[in-house]
């Protein structure tokens, strides 16, 4: 059935690859004079789990917009399997299944009416007694959707967006504000989603669940690529050293650590410090030692691996925030 859904190819390109299903080339939007995404190419496998990564502002929901075909960009290209991403591209929306930062829901409609009203806009959709089982709301398809948790709605709105069994899932921010366990929850669900075969595209700005579920991530900072490749390239690239975090209190102000043995890198923000060292064990003798002498007030010490967060920390200077 899905083989009339056919797009336009764009004039003058090559063919893509068959194992490409979304390729991103000199993307570029504005709004007004802030430049929200600048230039930026790259492109998505079918089957892998890709994550948008950057703080708000970065550029990610903005990107995602074009894909989706909800944003019209400034200039660059955007083809998803094979169709170019546009707001009128119905053949091509009818294949993607979407979900946006905030999802508005009827709220007396209960959890099985809402997937049989969405059910109803596409030609094709899947069992609503499987979409059920799939995000674990079956216990709660008689409820009204008002009195669902934040989790509880977060995996309604990821059942939204399968109910047309799409090749392609977008989802922006999909964990934002839920408590631990239920991200955990959808951590799971995606997970089991890339093994049905899925492509899913995920934007976030925590960075242990990119580490958790993308098979690749795109690390953006002020509309502009700062980094590309599978988190476990990214961190083996990093060769700062070993990173020891410290928390300092009241009247350590005037401490200067870069010079301690083995440090080759410090990144402070407010009363934190991340020193990145070769010798690990020398570093910490060295603060103790301070700490010791009264030259520092050391409330916390912890030497941990290096993860994503080291990676952005030794790129930007500063950590992702919400």
């Amino acid at each position: 059935m899905w083989g009339d859904l056919t797009g336009q190819e764009l004039p003058g390109k090559v063919p893509q690859m068959a194992d490409v299903v979304i390729e991103v080339e000199g993307l570029v939007k504005r709004y007004g004079e802030i430049l929200a995404v600048a230039g930026i190419s790259f492109s998505v496998e079918k089957g892998e789990v890709f994550g948008l990564l950057g703080p708000n502002g970065a550029g990610k929901t903005t990107t995602v917009e074009c894909i989706e075909g909800l944003r019209i960009p400034d200039s660059g290209e955007i083809k998803v399997l094979g169709m170019r991403a546009h707001p009128n591209n119905h053949a091509l929306k009818a294949r993607l299944g979407i979900q946006l930062q905030g999802t508005a829901f009827l709220p007396r409609l209960t959890v099985e009416e809402t997937l049989r009203l969405f059910a109803s806009f596409y030609p094709r959709s899947l069992p609503v007694g499987e979409l059920l089982e799939l995000v674990a709301l079956r216990e709660k398809r008689r409820s009204q959707v008002k009195t669902l948790s934040g989790g509880q709605r977060q995996r309604l709105a990821l059942a939204m967006a399968l109910v047309n069994d799409p090749e392609v899932l977008i989802l922006d921010e999909p964990t934002a504000g839920l408590d631990p366990q239920a991200r955990r929850s959808l951590w799971d669900l995606i997970t089991s989603l890339k093994g049905r075969g899925k492509t899913v595209l995920i934007t976030t700005h925590y960075l242990e669940e990119a580490e958790c579920l993308c098979d690749r991530v795109l690390i953006l900072d002020h509309g502009q690529i700062i980094a590309l490749g599978s988190p476990k390239e990214l961190v083996a690239k990093q060769s700062e050293g070993t990173p020891i975090e410290i928390h300092l209190g009241s009247g350590s102000d005037g401490v200067d650590l870069r010079g301690l043995p083995g440090v080759k890198r410090a990144v402070r923000e407010e009363d934190t410090v991340v020193l990145y060292s070769t010798s690990p064990v020398e570093t910490i003798r060295a603060v103790s030692l301070l700490s010791s002498e009264g030259k520092l007030v050391l409330e916390d010490l912890v030497m941990r691996r290096v993860s994503l967060e080291d990676v952005y920390l030794i790129l930007t200077g500063r950590r992702i925030r919400e």
